[in-house]
């Protein structure tokens, strides 16, 4: 069904003459008041014919669809009748009824050349029409007569363009045969007259005046190697009226050759015999002396060339394929490339050359090929109309060294991964016991380290292997091996030795005894293996056995990393020991300076005092808690600046003095601080420390109230946090704290109070408990403050080893102390967890029961 013109009829928007006489005709038969001849299109409806219609539309000659009734003529290409169109279903809502005033409507359709239905002739009514079979009749064959109009121009126009189309393909086909160099020939066979064009004439070097016209006149020019198989082309071409197709040689009249490359029809007349032979020729020389360049160039390339046709034949072969294959091209032309080389055929590379067939996409593919060739080849795979190209290169040199390369950068990764995780443990030995599962399968396919004990037995204390399916064996194995080893097994000979032994599966085998290690060894079944000795300054701290599988290829670089690896352990287990006595001579000193606290009456003290974990570095914190004179209770915290030996005496300096001037003056903290000040001048102890003192007193009344108070004096040290009965914090870090120890001995030392209820708990500590790198101050008193809050609840043992463990958890830079006090309600007794009361002989246990202090 059509819906419009065809896009080759124009659609004539003004008035047409011959369309006009239409429109009065069905005027005056009809009797109508409007007469119109329409054509519609997807867009539009025009009226080449119109009388009647009102303006603007008589003068415009154009509607939109919306105000078009034709338009259902033509999508259904039948007659359309409307008596009265205000009723009518399919137009009862067409703007054309109130805006050019249509009621009633008889359309027949009109055709063009094609038969399709374009339009329509109608005749339009501003009342209700009954429209008569003669009027029908009438406007049918009106409209017959109109369509026969537009066939007529139809054909016109389509004569018109197919002359012009015409003509165009003849200039588009001269300029081609000029562009393209192309000459054509026209041959008489019953006249032998031979007719060349400008074009021809010049490919073969020969003017209209030197070229005979005749065939003779054309075998001449061909040069006798050619002649033979161009006759026959000519005599194939004539006998069958077929084809004509030759390349051939020409002898140029100033001499030299050219190639032509012709092709043509032979034409037949009426009895199908050739009567003609016309064609085209063209120079080809370029493209002979192009491929002679192309093949010296391919030949010169050190890349390998070849090339397959579409049976994977071998069609093209330059002398570096030669070289890179090892065959010659007499091997190889003509030949299967999956014949001569099997591999090609399910490995990478014949994968690649599939994909390259089949998707049209070059692909390029680096691999191993095995025997004969036992090499690696990168391979550049370029489908063509004639098959696959392929460029490849050797590169077995440059991908061994790479490989070499990246094992050497893997293993040195691995060399430092080992040192890393040595150098990070907290315990060496249990760094060690991890080692297998480092060095495997980089240096072996299974390993068993063994740490010889104190007492000198050795003991296995690790193990790893590359298949998860033999772990458990190996495993089991090195629980039980040791007890089944003799005198002369590889790992007893290296131990004893310190010299690395190697041995074969059938060498350990001899020097196991029967039973389950033999067993499981066997099931094992492992190659050699090679065992080096963990040596360290002195002597040997153990050994790391190696196995590898029978199909592991013995490695060099390998072994030397693992001797690396033997070193390496070794002096860390060196450099553990030595840490450890110094550790442990360290805290003794620094313990020694420390005592146990006081047990006053309704008061609990708990100290700690937790190394760093760098062993060697003797810190200078400490604290103190002692009773004065009048009975008061003094807690002191404080932090030599230094981490040596020379800060732990120096601490110990610093706590003697503090200790005895508090104890003679019974002064509160401030004084005691200015005369420790003091007396580090007079005794020249140069170094700086800070500190805070805390005294807790409590006269009668005040005992009464269940309070006592807390007198503070800070020397630049962290200020002390306050847990309050009902579980609320305060952080005294509005006490501002005065100058370092050691600075100015006439500084001012200012002291302050605040009364605690019984009940509340007081922590001081050093900033090896709080402070951590990269965070802030403030960021480290809120983890503790959130810290102490969360574990307030418990006993003050829980809380101070629940902060060490939640704030440090064994990982502390610095050493750490920590001072706290618990005061218990006066009017109950001492709670059991306080222990039992310990204070000096003539001080009083409670002393706000007894004397007051203000």
């Amino acid at each position: 069904m059509s819906t419009g013109l065809p896009s080759s009829t124009p659609l004539p928007a003004a008035s047409d003459p011959a369309f006009e006489r239409f429109s009065r005709l069905v005027r005056a038969q009809l009797g109508v008041p409007v007469a119109l001849v329409t054509l519609v299109s997807e867009e539009e409806q025009v009226f080449p014919g119109s009388l009647g219609l009102p303006e603007p539309w008589q003068t415009e000659r154009r509607t939109p669809l919306s105000h078009s009734f034709c338009q259902h003529v033509v999508r259904s290409e039948q007659t359309l009748v409307i008596t009265d169109a205000r009723e009518h279903p399919l137009v009862r809502d067409n703007l054309a009824i109130r805006d050019l005033g249509v009621v009633a409507y008889a359309g027949v359709p009109l055709r063009d050349h094609e038969g399709a239905v374009v339009g329509s002739l109608c005749a339009i009514d501003s009342e209700p029409h009954e429209w008569t079979a003669t009027d029908l009749a009438v406007l049918t064959d009106l409209a017959d007569a109109c369509s026969s109009e537009l066939q007529l121009r139809g054909l016109h126009d389509r004569t018109q363009t197919m002359l012009v189309q015409h003509a165009a393909d003849r200039a588009r086909w001269s300029l081609a045969m000029d562009a393209g160099h192309i000459g054509s020939f026209d041959w008489h066979l019953a006249t032998d007259e031979l007719t060349w064009d400008d074009r021809l004439l010049e490919i073969f070097g020969l003017t209209r005046a030197t070229f005979g016209g005749t065939i003779a006149a054309f075998d001449e020019a061909v040069v006798p190697e050619d002649a033979e198989r161009v006759a026959h082309a000519i005599d194939k071409a004539i006998t069958t009226a077929g084809l004509y197709e030759a390349e051939y040689r020409i002898t140029l009249p100033g001499g030299g050759t050219r190639w032509v490359q012709a092709r043509g029809q032979a034409l037949a007349d009426g009895t199908g015999r050739a009567e003609r032979l016309i064609g085209v020729a063209y120079d080809t020389t370029a493209v002979h002396d192009g491929e002679a360049r192309t093949a010296r160039v391919l030949e010169a390339m050190p890349t390998g060339y070849l090339s397959v046709d579409h049976d994977w034949r071998f069609t093209v072969v330059n002398g570096a394929a030669e070289r890179l294959l090892g065959r010659s091209r007499d091997e190889l032309l003509g030949n299967s490339i999956h014949d001569v080389f099997p591999g090609t055929r399910d490995g990478e590379f014949g994968r690649a050359y599939l994909a390259a067939v089949e998707t049209r996409v070059p692909q390029t593919v680096e691999a191993f090929y095995p025997d004969p060739l036992n090499a690696w080849y990168e391979v550049l795979c370029w489908p063509s109309p004639d098959g696959l190209s392929l460029f490849f290169t050797d590169t077995t040199q440059r991908t061994l060294t790479q490989r070499r390369a990246e094992a050497s950068a893997a293993r040195l990764a691995m060399l430092a991964t080992v040192a890393r995780s040595l150098v990070d443990a907290t315990d060496v030995p249990d760094a060690v016991a991890e080692l297998p599962g480092l060095v495997v399968p980089g240096l072996a396919d299974g390993c068993i380290v063994t740490l010889l004990q104190d007492d000198g037995r050795p003991r296995d204390v690790g193990s790893w292997h590359t298949d998860p399916a033999q772990r458990s064996l190996l495993h089991r194995y090195a629980r039980v091996r040791l007890g089944a080893q003799s005198l002369t097994s590889p790992l007893a000979r290296a131990l004893a030795s310190g010299e690395e032994v190697r041995a074969s599966a059938a060498e350990v085998r001899a020097t196991l005894a029967a039973g389950e290690a033999l067993d499981l060894y066997d099931a094992l079944g492992t190659g050699s293996c090679l065992v080096l000795p963990i040596r360290g300054r002195d002597r040997v701290r153990g050994a790391l056995t190696l196995f590898s599988d029978p199909g592991r290829p013995r490695d060099l670089d390998d072994e030397s990393t693992a001797r690396d690896v033997a070193d390496r352990v070794g002096l860390a287990l060196d450099n553990a020991a030595l840490l450890m006595g110094q550790s442990q001579v360290a805290e003794g000193l620094q313990r020694s300076l420390l005592t146990d606290p006081p047990a006053p009456n309704h008061s609990e003290i708990v100290v700690r005092y937790i190394p760093a974990t760098e062993s060697a570095k003797v810190g200078g914190d400490w604290y103190d808690a002692f009773l004065q004179p009048s009975g008061s209770t003094m807690l002191v915290i404080g932090d030599v600046v230094g981490h040596d030996i020379e800060a732990a005496a120096a601490m110990g300096q610093l706590r003697g003095l503090l200790r005895g001037i508090a104890a003679y003056s019974d002064a509160g903290p401030a004084e005691v601080l200015r005369g420790l000040d003091a007396a580090m001048q007079v005794l020249q102890v140069p170094t700086l420390a800070t500190a805070a003192v805390a005294r807790f007193e409590q006269t009668p009344e005040e005992y009464a109230r269940g309070v006592t108070r807390l007198l503070w004096s800070n020397a630049g040290h962290l200020p002390p946090v306050i847990v309050h009965p009902d579980g609320s914090l305060a952080v005294l870090a509005e006490w501002r704290g005065n100058l370092l120890l050691g600075v100015d001995p006439t500084t001012t030392r200012t002291e302050q109070v605040i009364t605690l209820d019984r009940g509340s708990t007081i922590l001081l500590f050093t900033d090896g408990l709080v402070e951590r790198r990269a965070s802030t101050l403030d960021d480290d008193m809120a983890r503790l403050s959130e810290a102490v809050v969360d574990l307030a609840g418990g006993t003050l043992e829980q809380l101070c080893d629940g902060l060490i463990t939640r704030l440090v958890d064994g990982r502390n830079d610095d050493d750490i102390a920590l001072v706290a006090v618990r005061l218990h309600p006066q009017d109950k007794p001492r709670p059991p967890e306080a222990g039992p009361v310990s204070v000096p002989p003539g001080l009083p246990a409670d002393v706000g029961a007894r004397l007051g202090r203000g």
